[in-house]
């Protein structure tokens, strides 16, 4: 079969299967993500002749994966009960109260600001794993908390874990390709130099579209879960949330200009939580009027999961008090462990040469391979064993962290061990894996919208790497897939492929948002099971203007401003935004 619009429906089949019984039909994703593997399985044998033994050999490489998440949302759902249980989240709680009782202001601290340092530090989804659960003992409802954890994985997510997706997705996609060497030759710079000048355009486009997240943020915070579900509520704040944007972004930019795309987000994220912690101190563009969730009782059901908001607290004495620094110092132990690990070469490297895997699966060139003490899991847990000193804890609440953390960890196995080995058939299924000369669907895909679009393509550019990290669960992989698809692409059409593969890295960030497995991920460490589909619905509406926003700007550093598609898509896409301004504040006002 050589018909590229076939081939592309039935690549995209998978994807259409997970993504209607998600956000279509709201199943639970224990319940999808089993039958989104039979169609993939299905798909990749018959129509990509896909050798039995590499899918079994990608359905183990899956497994493994799934389990490594697993570790990692354990290591986090036990940190969190730790902290339950020794009575500190107290003091945690106090500490974010004294700053601002609003809860936008809490969410744009710890989520966007926090949670892109961790971004900066560690990457692959463990932001989420420490935002949620704090938000979570802060009272949020287990929903919203997720929702902020999803919302900021976009804009740090391009240099995550030390600039991995540029310097491993990006430089690894590229590889030793003549055509990449040859532009880099023809700009007079090294083939390194031209990645770093990839990272930097990254970081433009993520600091022009990611500056209104935490207005995105505030607004669908009040929108989905505030009492009278206004999204005004949620703008009222936003010089705040503009400031607190423009407080990451531009450092990032700085950063990435002047010390290398390793340290954009990790110190653009702590220069913008200083920053803006000292204003909020100051009272600097803080509400007069704080906002609040509504009564607990008048939460939804779907709001919340196992857990809730101070659950396990009975088991503190009531006398008991933890100061401020002992309260901080797991996640301060977590932060300074995550960036020592990633940036002291002697002990990245022995900590990552323990391996728990398997190589060349089924005679296939497939593998995979956990590493326990290099993972975020495993800092996590570390950190609860130094806390149990600490915070002097009893056996009893020791005993009483690890069931409520065991307890709620099934939850996101299922549908994580099917998720992950439905990526890896989809992946695994290019001509070195089976009887035919076809690409992989995940590349015979991109052909099929690259064919479509022709000259736009800057525009849709950031939509591929989007599929990609939603596919995969990865920027880095997204950006490994398709880094030197994009850049043959713009070659071919004519335009700076540097800029189409910047694209690309924006469109893979903002892709984590709806990821699958990250989605589960963030869920499980708040006890939230089976909503991933209400919370995909949601996290689209960012997503979308993240990835319009992105794709106008390309076509624009591509082709110059003019009477074109890129102009008109952006202009389009701003008079959007400020009539829903407007449209906002008139509603606010006239409930006033």
């Amino acid at each position: 079969m050589d018909n590229l619009a076939v081939l592309s429906l039935l690549a995209l089949a998978p994807i259409l299967t997970v993504g209607v019984l998600l956000v279509g039909l709201r199943w639970p994703a224990k319940y999808a993500m089993p039958i989104g593997y039979l169609v993939v399985v299905a798909v990749a044998v018959w129509g990509w002749q896909v050798e039995w033994t590499a899918v079994a050999a990608s359905t183990v490489q899956g497994l493994i994966l799934a389990v490594g998440l697993l570790y990692i949302i354990f290591g986090a759902l036990l940190l969190l009960a730790t902290l339950t249980k020794s009575g500190a989240i107290q003091t945690i709680r106090a500490t974010f109260t004294g700053i601002s009782p609003d809860r936008r202001v809490q969410a744009v601290i710890i989520g966007w600001l926090f949670g892109s340092f961790i971004e900066g530090a560690s990457g692959f989804g463990t932001p989420a794993a420490v935002v949620a659960p704090l938000l979570l003992a802060l009272g949020f409802p287990a929903m919203a908390a997720v929702l902020v954890g999803l919302i900021i994985q976009s804009t740090p997510v391009s240099f995550g874990a030390v600039g991995t997706p540029i310097l491993v997705g990006v430089d690894g996609g590229l590889g030793d390709s003549p055509a990449v060497a040859a532009r880099a030759a023809e700009l007079g710079i090294t083939v390194p130099e031209y990645v770093s000048g990839i990272g930097l355009q990254t970081a433009v486009l993520h600091a022009i579209t990611g500056t209104l997240i935490p207005v995105f943020l505030c607004c669908m915070l009040c929108g989905f879960y505030g009492e009278r579900r206004r999204f005004a509520d949620g703008l009222a704040i936003w010089p705040f949330a503009l400031f607190s944007g423009l407080a990451l972004t531009i450092p990032s930019v700085l950063f990435n200009a002047f010390l290398g795309v390793e340290f954009t987000s990790l110190l653009g994220g702590l220069t913008g939580l200083l920053i803006v912690v000292a204003a909020a101190r100051r009272g600097f563009l803080m509400p007069k009027t704080p906002w609040d969730f509504p009564p607990r009782e008048n939460w939804l059901d779907r709001w919340s999961g196992r857990l809730q908001p101070g659950d396990g607290d009975v088991d503190v004495a009531e006398d008991r008090r933890i100061g401020l620094l002992r309260a901080w110092s797991p996640y301060l132990l977590v932060a300074a462990i995550l960036v020592a690990t990633r940036m002291i070469p002697p002990l990245t490297e022995t900590l990552a040469s323990v391996e728990v895997g398997a190589t060349e699966l089924f005679g296939t060139s497939i593998g995979e391979a956990v590493q326990p003490l290099y993972s975020p899991g495993g800092v996590f847990i570390l950190v609860c064993l130094i806390t149990y000193a600490l915070h002097r804890m009893s056996g009893r609440q020791i005993a009483a962290s690890w069931k409520m953390a065991g307890g709620q960890i099934a939850g996101a196995a299922v549908a994580l061990l099917f998720a992950v080995p439905l990526v890896r058939v989809f992946i695994n299924s290019g001509a070195e894996f089976g009887g035919t000369d076809m690409a992989s669907m995940p590349l015979t895909l991109a052909e099929g919208a690259a064919t479509v679009a022709g000259g736009t393509w800057p525009v849709f550019a950031p939509w591929i790497g989007a599929l990609g990290a939603f596919v995969a669960g990865s920027n880095t992989v997204s950006n490994l897939m398709f880094s030197l698809f994009q850049f043959s692409t713009g070659a071919q059409i004519g335009v700076a492929p540097e800029t189409v593969v910047a694209a690309q890295a924006v469109g893979g960030a903002a892709g984590n948002m709806i990821t699958v497995h990250n989605v589960v991920a963030a869920s499980a460490v708040v006890g939230l099971v089976g909503r991933e589909g209400d919370l995909i619905r949601q996290t689209v509406i960012p997503l979308t203007y993240y990835l319009v926003m992105a794709g106008s700007l390309a076509y624009l550093f591509s082709y110059g401003i003019g009477v074109n598609l890129g102009t008109v898509l952006l202009l389009l896409l701003i008079a959007v935004l400020a009539g829903a301004f407007v449209r906002m504040r008139r509603g606010a006002a006239a409930a006033r």
